[in-house]
């Protein structure tokens, strides 16, 4: 993470000179061109509901602006903005005894050791490695929350009138009113990626009416707090690891008066509105092997000053726009139409009842969240969007709250490109980057091998090393894994400097890992992993499918890489000559599965929650439509049924878009949301975790649009309960934007917009077909080729719609 970019620099520099030159008069931001207007701030995007939050993980709202979260209660006599930095991180450097989990003393022979039992016996109980190969964790640490802001409102009523608590996803505020004697109260609140920080206006509509105290409550022993100027600041060290945090907030009056407390508060007295910024970070940085920079109190300062400065109305217009930009690049229409006067709450429950008229709506809205989501816990600058997005309430929060890699992190980045919020992978681009150095060292000392490794989770300290979970501590397979999401990035964006800059180095460095490390299986003398484990389930062997599978995409797309930049030559004949060696892992077994491991040992009975074996299928592309491995991923997958934690239904949404069955997929979005989605919609395990929000965006998106095979694939698992409707601004691999209008189940009209020039390839469409470029007015040529794909030459920047016969469009 690096810190040493000022505040207000960032500030100006946000969006490319979009919202930040709105704040600062110099020009108006512009929101991408979507070909539709901006969506109003209507229930149709909106979560809300009729009472306060009662519970942090099941009722509050999450806004954030990437490094900043804060969850929004609405109580009315004491509101409460759970507040959180992703920086704010116990363990690691500083802390008693951590070693980044490498092996604290060498162990000669023990991996070639577990290697000749899995040769000899074929498996091995995971206990039994992980004495062999794990270790206890030291100091790995945990996410923490930073603290809460708390409002108290004097005299506040008991039961106000007509309350409402909103999070309105197309501007990402969050207000809650009411009224109380024929005065309406309002509380908007908003985090600002331009400002760096937590905006928040109480306001009444009759003047003098808005009087309250603002305090910072921590959970970390021995913080400092004071307040001066209308200034609150909070700062310690964590006792854990020294690591150095503060957060400061400003409070500002229109009319009345501003007071400060020796207490530490700020109280505000028959104001006519009032406003606050609230801005917070650590001395944390992504650099190896101290990861510290410089103390937070400077920049925390000045992101303060800088907002304060601006304004409330400048900072909510930059953020909007900001917003905005990203937001609104998608828009989905499935003949949604939201319940006039349902709170959210009561429309999820009506939907897993079977009894709401605004399933579709619910739907809808559920894709939205999950791009907001993503928006809100992932921008440039900050890291990425761990178990919990930016949010949580906790020091000792679920599986730290970390970034487990052997699918979660990756999953949460599932909808980045197609869904057409690229930005976002920024985080996880360099978080990558900077797992590199460690992960060399753990390479080299663990297994005697060239580039770097991680396993199966990690911290923002480096942690590319073991511990002794049994069925979760080996993994190192997930380095190649994140790998794919580099390569993703250039395959959708044709960026060749990013391919250069950041993407080949991992890759390079990954897949020299593998060339080490592979291990010559004596059962038929090709190459696999050992010991190799199917994530969380089984037995160790030698060869399982997920590990083949990942390599196997590693080797291709590492090597696709050199030749696109014309490098490493004698790297792609080691590439080239092991791939030609290489167990695909893709074998079909005795009921007709796709084997989770290389000997056959599938139990059909088994319903497991990973499905790690059909990796190939989704997010791979190493499985074609209509190939023996798809039906044999299809017999798994039924096999292992509809069950399953909430991230696991949503990995078979996308797994049954995959196989081109629509109902399937939508089937599982549904049991998304009946058995694993709480009331503000967040998706629980349980408990709470993000990446299933994330991959139920994906499945939304792999329904309507897929490209991993080089084609435009248009409503390739359509299902039936959407027979109408128009999507906008979806995104294809080779730089593609697409936008589909379909009726009857199939595509009456699509818009293509190229990035490059060359053949645009797309699937979908029956019968006779007329293309028009819109850019020059003019008909195009388009051909079928035998499997009924339409072929056009196309030119960067045109936009192209193709019509079916007897329809009608420009």
């Amino acid at each position: 993470m690096r810190q040493g970019i000022s505040r207000r620099a960032a500030f100006k520099t946000a969006i490319g000179g979009g919202a930040a030159l709105a704040v600062a008069g110099l020009g108006t931001a512009q929101g991408a061109d979507t070909g539709h207007d901006r969506p109003d701030s209507s229930d149709d995007l909106a979560l809300w509901y009729d009472r306060p939050a009662a519970d942090w993980e099941t009722q509050a709202l999450p806004l954030g602006n990437g490094a900043l979260g804060a969850m929004v209660f609405g109580t009315v006599a004491s509101e409460r903005l759970q507040f959180n930095e992703k920086t704010l991180w116990t363990g690691g450097p500083g802390s008693t005894g951590y070693d980044h989990g490498n092996w604290r003393e060498p162990r000669p022979g023990a991996l070639e050791g577990v290697r000749r039992t899995l040769d000899a016996n074929g498996t091995a109980e995971p206990e039994s490695v992980a004495a062999e190969l794990g270790q206890d964790t030291r100091a790995y640490g945990a996410h923490q929350t930073f603290g809460d802001l708390r409002l108290d409102f004097p005299g506040a009523p008991s039961a106000p009138g007509g309350y409402r608590r909103e999070l309105t996803l197309a501007d990402a505020t969050a207000r809650v009113r009411w009224t109380d004697g024929g005065v309406t109260h309002t509380r908007e609140y908003f985090a600002s990626h331009p400002a760096g920080a937590l905006i928040g206006r109480i306001s009444a509509s009759r003047p003098g009416q808005v009087t309250f105290t603002a305090r910072i409550e921590t959970p970390h022993r021995g913080a400092a707090l004071s307040a001066a100027h209308g200034r609150i600041t909070l700062s310690g060290t964590l006792q854990d690891n020294g690591l150095a945090y503060e957060a400061q907030l400003l409070v500002s009056a229109e009319g009345g008066t501003r007071t400060e407390g020796a207490d530490g508060t700020v109280t505000v007295t028959d104001a006519d509105s009032a406003w606050f910024v609230l801005a917070a970070g650590t001395n944390y940085a992504d650099t190896y092997p101290r990861y510290r920079g410089e103390d937070p109190h400077a920049r925390v300062t000045s992101a303060v000053d800088t907002a304060a400065g601006h304004g409330h109305a400048a900072l909510r217009k930059a953020h909007v726009a900001d917003h905005a930009a990203l937001f609104d690049r998608v828009r989905l229409d499935i003949g949604q139409a939201m319940p006039e006067g349902v709170p959210t709450d009561q429309l999820l429950k009506g939907y897993a009842d079977g009894a709401s008229p605004g399933d579709r709506a619910l739907e809808a809205l559920y894709f939205a969240y999950g791009r907001y989501l993503l928006i809100a816990s992932s921008r440039p600058g900050s890291l990425p969007a761990n178990l919990q997005g930016v949010w949580n309430h906790s020091t000792e929060p679920p599986w730290s709250a970390d970034y487990h890699t052997n699918i979660n992190v990756q999953m949460n980045y599932w909808p980045a490109q197609a869904a057409n919020l690229a930005e976002t992978a920024e985080p996880l681009h360099r978080f990558v980057s900077a797992l590199l150095a460690p992960g060399r060292k753990s390479a080299r000392e663990m297994f005697g091998a060239r580039g770097w490794t991680v396993h199966g989770y990690t911290n923002p300290y480096g942690f590319t090393g073991v511990d002794n979970w049994a069925t979760a501590f080996w993994f190192p397979e997930a380095g190649a894994w994140l790998c794919r999401h580099l390569y993703d990035h250039y395959r959708f964006g044709r960026d060749t400097g990013f391919l250069r800059g950041t993407a080949y180095p991992a890759m390079k460095g990954a897949a020299e890992f593998w060339l080490d490390t592979l291990h010559t299986d004596p059962r038929d003398g090709k190459l696999v992993a050992s010991p190799s484990y199917s994530p969380e389930h089984g037995d160790f062997s030698a060869g399982a499918a997920i590990s083949q599978q990942i390599v196997r995409e590693l080797f291709t797309t590492t090597l696709e890489a050199a030749r696109v930049l014309d490098t490493d030559a004698a790297l792609q004949r080691e590439l080239s000559a092991a791939l030609d060696r290489l167990d695909p892992g893709l074998r079909i077994g005795s009921w007709g599965q796709l084997q989770e491991w290389k000997a056959d040992l599938d139990d059909p009975d088994d319903d497991h929650r990973h499905v790690s074996h059909l990796y190939a299928l989704h997010p791979g592309n190493q499985i074609g439509q209509g190939t023996r491995e798809a039906e044999a991923a299809k017999v798994s997958l039924t096999a292992r049924g509809d069950g399953g934690t909430g991230w696991s239904k949503a990995w078979k949404i996308n797994f049954w878009a995959r196989l081109h069955d629509g109902d399937h997929a939508h089937t599982m979005l549904t049991q998304l949301l009946k058995q694993s989605t709480l009331p503000n919609l967040w998706d629980t395990h349980p408990p709470f975790q993000i990446d299933g929000n994330f991959g139920g965006t994906s499945g939304v998106v792999e329904m309507l649009l897929q490209s991993h095979h080089g084609t435009v694939e248009l409503l390739p698992a359509l299902p039936s309960r959407w027979p109408r409707g128009t999507v906008r601004g979806l995104r294809a691999a080779g730089d593609v934007t697409v936008g589909i209008d379909w009726a009857d189940g199939r595509p009456r009209r699509a818009a293509l917009t190229p990035g490059r020039d060359g053949d645009l390839r797309v699937r979908g469409f029956d019968g006779k077909v007329t293309a028009r470029d819109r850019t020059t007015r003019r008909p195009v040529p388009v051909r079928r080729e035998d499997d009924g794909t339409l072929v056009l030459a196309a030119l960067a920047g045109h936009t192209y719609t193709l019509n079916r016969a007897g329809t009608s469009g420009s």
